[in-house]
């Protein structure tokens, strides 16, 4: 009994306090993606310690809903309208973004005394960008304009390019060593990628037939939590990104449901509890240990992922004629990095657990930093995209 009440008042004190996070965000130069998180530490092991441990043992369950919403509502933002006038500029500036990150981080790591296995693998994993924290930074500042638009567009495949990157550099890391195994990642990669993609196609396009059939126009809110919680089951079962399958059924959904766009509005109004215990969650699972550990090595990361992001999104920005707001800030705006990255640095410490220690420690350390800054530069890039 004393767990159950203990479990239901840290839910019921979360909650709450992301409703006054909602009021406070809009008074403070901090978004509340970082309010949450830094409430989180707060509450966690690093400060107080005191969320119950059976709130903790959930958080992976919790994340993965609110990373299943997160990913419908991104896949849902690309219509073939929107993409027909933009593709061009999304796949310059996600793709060298991605590449450009993965470029400078290597070299930097390179340059600050890391062996080159190491440094090529943290190097990819820099590439990610948090599509949670940025999807909900965009939706705080109600921006619907076209910045808005196209930073949801490019972080929808922001990931994506991260996976490949990072699938390439295992493999040719395990090459260095010639121990056989040179394309196993890339394949896991791809398989990840692609199964997601398959999946995706497969319940989308009977979602976007049937959905809305009971009352027309406007599904029951049953049907699209079903419909993202079932894509989210098979993607795990079949071990493919449940992320990415999210995101392909949200735009299949978006496309071809020409009769009702309800899901989208469905999702939306359920989605912020789940992202504030999310985040809340995320903030009391950190350890700030971790950055003593590390030293340089997380300030030469940091300091490299935000020039690389800058450079790499103004090159593609170049690339594609975007205009000089775009050019200016959107690599800022993507300087979020949270849960991909550090599943990924889990992979690799598999693949070669000789370099465990250094993975993780370089990767949560600076995730704690991007996670709790990043929100604040994406913001800071919608206002002056707005000016």
């Amino acid at each position: 009994m004393e767990s159950t009440a203990q479990f239901l008042l840290a839910i019921g004190g979360i909650l709450l306090f992301g409703q006054l996070t909602s009021s406070l965000g809009r008074l403070s130069f901090l978004p509340r993606v970082t309010l949450l998180l830094l409430f989180g530490v707060i509450l966690g092991k690093s400060v107080l310690d005191i969320i119950p441990t059976a709130l903790m043992h959930g958080f992976d369950l919790i994340a993965n809903m609110a990373l299943l919403m997160v990913g419908f509502l991104l896949g849902g933002k690309l219509t073939s309208d929107y993409l027909r006038s933009s593709m061009g500029k999304i796949l310059w500036i996600s793709l060298s973004a991605a590449i450009v990150t993965a470029c400078v981080v290597g070299l930097g790591l390179l340059w600050a005394g890391l062996p080159k296995e190491i440094a090529l693998i943290l190097g990819c994993i820099s590439a990610a960008t948090a599509p949670a924290a940025v999807l909900d930074v965009v939706m705080e500042s109600e921006d619907k304009g076209p910045f808005g638009k196209l930073l949801l567009s490019v972080v929808a495949l922001d990931d994506a390019w991260a996976l490949i990157l990072f699938g390439l550099g295992v493999s040719i890391v395990h090459s260095f060593g010639s121990q056989g195994a040179e394309s196993s990642a890339l394949i896991l990669a791809l398989k990840d990628i692609g199964g997601a993609v398959v999946l995706g196609i497969v319940i989308g396009f009977p979602s976007a037939y049937l959905t809305g059939r009971i009352k027309p126009g406007k599904p029951m809110l049953t049907e699209a939590l079903g419909l993202v919680f079932i894509c989210g089951g098979l993607a795990v079962w079949f071990e493919v990104s449940f992320l990415i399958a999210a995101m392909v059924l949200g735009a299949i959904v978006a496309n071809f449901a020409r009769h009702h766009e309800y899901p989208f509005h469905t999702i939306e109004a359920v989605e912020w509890p789940f992202i504030v215990i999310f985040f809340v969650l995320a903030g009391a699972s950190l350890d700030l240990d971790q950055f003593s550990e590390v030293g340089l090595i997380v300030v030469v990361y940091v300091l490299c992922r935000i020039v690389g992001k800058i450079a790499g999104a103004r090159i593609g920005g170049q690339c594609s004629r975007a205009d000089v707001k775009t050019k200016s800030w959107m690599g800022v705006a993507l300087l979020p990095q949270a849960g991909v990255a550090i599943g990924m640095a889990l992979v690799a410490s598999n693949y070669f657990p000789e370099y465990r220690q250094i993975l993780l420690s370089v990767v949560i350390s600076s995730t704690i930093f991007f996670e709790i800054i990043g929100p604040v530069f994406t913001r800071l890039a919608i206002k002056q995209a707005r000016c």
